[in-house]
């Protein structure tokens, strides 16, 4: 680490990505210092992490939420806008920016933070599938980006130290979510609070649908195209019940290399914040170890009958140009459909093929370009969902 300790500005503090960065914050204190934390618009949950951790600075972008944070404390400067976000990654005290919100908003930021030569650890899927062309090639250093999702995080661990030509191909692991043993029949009734009750993760509203509907593994794939520079052909996806097992490398010559590890996103966090080092994380007793005498390990083969949104992120995933922007647009709206009770749990998919078979324009050739049809691919699944017609059901929304 280029400071002891460890500078850090923490995009998503009130997420679950961004709270587990922060127990490991917590329980190594001479080793990692918070100094600015962003989120979006949670003010009560900021103002209480501005007083534990005292940072010199904190960001909510929703310009209500951070007047609200101004009222509540005057300990530390309240930033707010696109241009605040990009100075906080790129001021002179950070060694480490962590992206942990979701969405595309901080792609700019991302974009600035690599730039400034700032170690990024990453847990933003759209910030790759949507904008890959315009991030990846401004990363400077082998590990200046360090994926911080559970089973890039794996990937990334398997391949240190390994020459990529002889990289077969990798697997990245599924805990198949609520739903793995159900069929068609069974998935037609399912309820947003069903789907939101995931075996294995405590994650958020968005994410534990995608868990749900495996669209998460799909969007995954992409992410680890662009990550590892491979082919599409090269990332699949597993079954292993349990997440125990979190991604797979399969080498030329047949070997295979795997990380397993107790489902907690803390490890992950804890592998990106500390490399090239480890943490004794004997600090978290909570995270229970793995023991070799206790370890069975079964992997499946995904359904991507009973679960198409995985087989339509695959082929946005072989086709490339608009269609990952497109994917991750249609998705976005689909399941907040779903969530408000607008459309059924089988429905999601069927926005989504719709959206990705009806649009037929140009590959983007800007990070603008993607933007719009991103956009696009929401406006198209809004249009579809209205033309369904069933908007007069009880609704319950699900807000972040």
């Amino acid at each position: 680490m280029s400071k002891n300790p460890c500078h850090i500005a923490l995009i998503g503090a009130t997420g679950s990505v961004g709270s587990s960065v922060l127990d490991i914050c917590r329980a190594f204190p001479e080793k990692f210092k918070i100094i600015f934390l962003v989120a979006h618009r949670n003010a009560l949950k900021m103002n209480d992490l501005i007083h534990e951790f005292h940072p010199i600075g904190a960001a909510l972008t929703d310009r209500e939420a951070a007047s609200i944070l101004r009222t509540l404390q005057s300990e530390v400067s309240v930033y707010e806008t696109d241009d605040d976000l990009e100075y906080i990654v790129t001021h002179p005290e950070i060694d480490h920016v962590v992206f942990a919100s979701s969405g595309t908003a901080a792609i700019k930021a991302l974009q600035k933070a690599l730039l400034a030569d700032k170690n990024v650890s990453l847990a933003n899927k759209e910030s790759i599938v949507v904008a890959a062309p315009w991030v990846m090639p401004l990363v400077r250093r082998t590990d200046q980006l360090r994926p911080l999702d559970s089973e890039h995080n794996a990937i990334w661990q398997c391949l240190q130290g390994e020459d990529k030509e002889t990289v077969e191909e990798i697997y990245l692991t599924a805990s198949g979510g609520p739903f793995r043993t159900y069929d068609q029949k069974a998935l037609r009734h399912v309820t947003p609070e069903m789907a939101l009750a995931h075996p294995v993760w405590d994650m958020g509203y968005k994410v534990s649908i995608d868990s749900a509907t495996l669209m998460n593994k799909g969007i995954e794939i992409i992410e680890a195209m662009y990550l590892f520079d491979l082919e599409h052909t090269q990332v699949k996806a597993v079954i292993c019940p349990g997440s125990i097992v979190h991604g797979i490398v399969r080498f030329t010559d047949g070997t295979l290399k795997m990380a397993a590890s107790t489902p907690d996103m803390r490890l992950a966090a804890a592998t990106a914040l500390s490399y090239p080092g480890r943490l004794r994380l004997s600090a978290l007793p909570q995270i229970m170890p793995l023991s070799v005498h206790s370890l069975t390990v079964q992997f499946y083969p995904p359904d991507e009958k009973l679960f198409p949104c995985l087989a339509l992120a695959k082929e946005a995933a072989r086709k490339k140009g608009p269609y990952p922007s497109l994917l991750v647009g249609a998705d976005e709206v689909a399941v907040d459909a779903f969530l408000r009770r607008e459309i059924s749990f089988t429905q999601i998919s069927l926005v989504i093929e719709q959206v990705l078979s009806s649009y037929n324009d140009n590959a983007p050739q800007t990070l603008e370009e993607s933007l719009i049809i991103l956009e696009r691919g929401r406006e198209r699944a809004r249009a579809l969902i209205r033309s369904a017609g069933r908007c007069g059901k009880e609704r319950k929304s699900y807000d972040r």
